[in-house]
């Protein structure tokens, strides 16, 4: 597979006596995709079923004939002002109870049948004019499903489907939803919260005081289902009159929808990378950390999402957004080092990336995104990125095609563990994303490369250790497949720790076949309350008392079991920080067979089938193996044994 690169470029900002100029400066910059469409429904469709494609077509065809392969958005994230005046009722509603208006995009509601149809009419539109256009090479819906928290919705419209939703879960035969079956499975009896019918249902929010969690844990469910069919009603329709592969563009961090379901039925899983941007607004981590990292980002975000990616596409995934310059939406906005354009480059295409295409080609002058750096200023003088994307183009050109291994080791990442967590947290600040993340960020420190895998994968052959930290409801033939696996598993905390609705099942958890073990109660620890651990570390926010007749692996200084082994099998009973992952992470690496590297903070490794990709987030230079890997940039090796996994 060859690596591209591409940028985001919006004809419909610019005269189009300048987009020729346009498309043949990114020819010239080495650009082979320009991604184009995404939010003119406006442009498209000015009023109610009068269409103006014209400028589109002229678009596509100079684009296309200046060499430029086009990926071609549906416009659906930025439904029309006449939207909202022909269905009012389409808007969002928040948790509070408040509108998501228009002004500026995503107001729209997942659920509403009347959007649904306007969305598919568009897409049926688009795709009958260029389904078969030799220009557009690929497609991409929506926009950044559940960007600006916008997956669920408290509307009218959502509470019908909701309740439909329901019906079909706790159907029986013969019947459309049995509510004595929902009421014993979300355990209503409590607080007298028995239903009589489904109607009776509303949405979990503006009650006095927390719902009934399984009652949460079903809203998010539905709501990440309600994303999985939107997304599916426009692929089916694209499909039926194009071959090209289609996209969608997720983003970082966003766990309140199944990316993994929303990319059943699509080809390539791209995602938009903003390095310095997510470090601020989303990373959890000191302020030390931040300000050591803030012209970089942090050293391993954007790898967890290359892996995840990776997983969602099957193999097939691109950066279709990648910063270039400072963003407008962070706390703090600041410009990346030099360098760094193109070392994220890079470590996409260590990770596997098909494509990377930079936000944007030129800096917008107007509206909400005018503090956003492009490749190329407002006034059309190259910005500072341009020259590294032409940088990373000539590199690229010269360098063999990748070819992606497995890694010998395994995360798998259940978004549904991520409702239920967000659901009950039992702890300030504890949430499942942070936890799946430090282990990752402890494995990649010890120079370790990583696969992500969904939860329905049931086949770990090859991999040397999976873990599958808090996965809150593990299915029996996942247990069973874990529990057979050659591989050392390492679960917890509050793997397998709640049934199917959010309920503590007995006997209690975690039952893994062949790991004795019962967790026999839990606490939340206040930050001033952490507990040692003997091998190095500390236990934080979150500790299981453990009732066991296994080993005893670790413990706390204070005698309590933190983790026990028993076979290939490892449970982990506390919230470990960094140290303490790292410290168990090699004594499990070394019973597993696997050498491990303690690499300095900022430096990472990644391994594809042929070549070791050192990666440099530091503001300083590191030397490895004799050789000096640059602060701000990679150093590329050829294995002198290719990976066979």
């Amino acid at each position: 597979m060859k690596r591209t690169i591409g940028t985001c470029y919006y004809p419909e900002h610019w005269p189009e006596d300048i987009w020729s100029q346009d498309a043949q400066r990114m020819v010239e910059a080495g650009l082979t995709w320009v991604r184009i469409g995404e939010f003119a429904w406006t442009r498209l469709e000015p009023s109610p079923g009068q269409y103006d494609f014209d400028w589109l077509d002229r678009a596509i065809t100079v684009l296309g004939d200046a060499g430029l392969r086009v990926v071609l958005g549906t416009p659906t994230a930025t439904p029309p002002r006449w939207m909202i005046d022909k269905h009012p009722d389409m808007i969002a509603i928040d948790r509070d109870g408040k509108p998501r208006k228009f002004g500026s995009r995503r107001h729209y509601c997942f659920s509403h049948l009347g959007y649904q149809a306007e969305c598919a009419r568009i897409v049926k539109k688009m795709a009958q004019r260029y389904g078969t256009n030799p220009n557009i090479a690929a497609w991409q819906t929506d926009n950044e499903y559940g960007c600006h928290d916008t997956t669920l919705s408290y509307s009218d419209a959502a509470r019908t489907a909701f309740q439909a939703w329901l019906r079909k879960q706790f159907a029986t035969t013969g019947n459309d939803g049995d509510i004595g079956a929902l009421n014993a499975a979300w355990g209503n009896v409590f607080w007298s919260m028995d239903y009589a019918n489904f109607d009776q249902i509303d949405l979990p929010n503006l009650t006095v005081t927390e719902p009934n969690p399984s009652h949460s844990l079903a809203f998010r469910q539905f709501s990440s289902d309600q994303v999985v069919a939107f997304n599916k009603i426009q692929v089916d329709i694209i499909r039926q009159y194009s071959n090209a592969p289609i996209a969608h563009n997720y983003m970082g961090r966003i766990t309140d929808f199944d990316h993994f379901k929303v990319g059943e039925c699509l080809d390539i899983a791209s995602w938009d990378s903003y390095p310095l941007g997510f470090l601020e607004d989303r990373v959890d981590a000191d302020e030390a950390h931040k300000a050591h990292y803030a012209k970089q980002g942090d050293p391993d975000f954007q790898a967890f999402h290359h892996d995840l990616y990776r997983a969602v596409g099957r193999g097939r995934w691109w950066i279709m957004e990648q910063q270039p310059g400072p963003v407008n939406w962070a706390p703090y906005n600041p410009a990346p080092l030099a360098g760094m354009v193109r070392l994220w480059s890079w470590e996409a295409f260590a990770h596997g990336a098909e494509a990377v295409c930079y936000f944007r080609w030129r800096q917008a002058p107007m509206a909400q995104e005018q503090m956003h750096a492009g490749l190329l200023r407002p006034d059309s003088a190259d910005a500072p990125a341009l020259a590294e994307a032409r940088q990373v183009a000539q590199e690229i050109a010269n360098a063999p095609a990748v070819s992606i291994s497995q890694a010998p080791v395994a995360i798998i990442f259940d978004y549904n563990s991520d409702f239920a967590w967000s659901v009950q947290p039992h702890g300030k600040g504890l949430n499942y994303f942070s936890l799946v993340f430090q282990v990752y960020r402890a494995l990649r420190s010890l120079g370790l490369s990583i696969d992500i895998l969904p939860p329905s994968t049931r086949d770990f052959t090859g991999y040397k250790m999976v873990f599958v930290p808090g996965m809150i409801h593990v299915a029996g033939d996942l247990i069973d497949a874990l529990a057979s696996a050659d591989a050392r598993v390492i679960y917890g905390p509050r793997t397998a720790a709640r049934g199917e609705h959010l309920t503590i099942p007995t006997p209690l958890p975690p039952r893994m076949t062949g790991l004795d073990v019962t967790v026999s109660y839990v606490e939340s620890l206040r930050p001033s309350l952490s507990l040692a651990l003997k091998n190095g570390g500390q236990v934080t926010g979150y500790f299981e008392h453990l009732e066991t007749s296994a080993v005893i692996e670790e413990q706390t200084t204070t005698g309590c079991p933190a983790v026990v082994e028993q076979g290939h099998q490892v449970y982990v009973a506390g919230w470990f920080d960094h140290t303490g992952w790292r410290a168990l992470i090699k004594r499990q690496a070394a019973g597993a067979g696997l050498s491990v590297i303690d690499l300095p903070d900022g430096l990472r490794c990644r391994d594809t089938r042929t070549e070791r990709f050192w990666i440099n987030y530091d503001t300083q230079d590191h030397n490895i193996n004799g050789k000096c890997v640059p602060a701000a940039s990679y150093l590329r090796e050829d294995l002198e044994t290719p990976v066979t996994r």
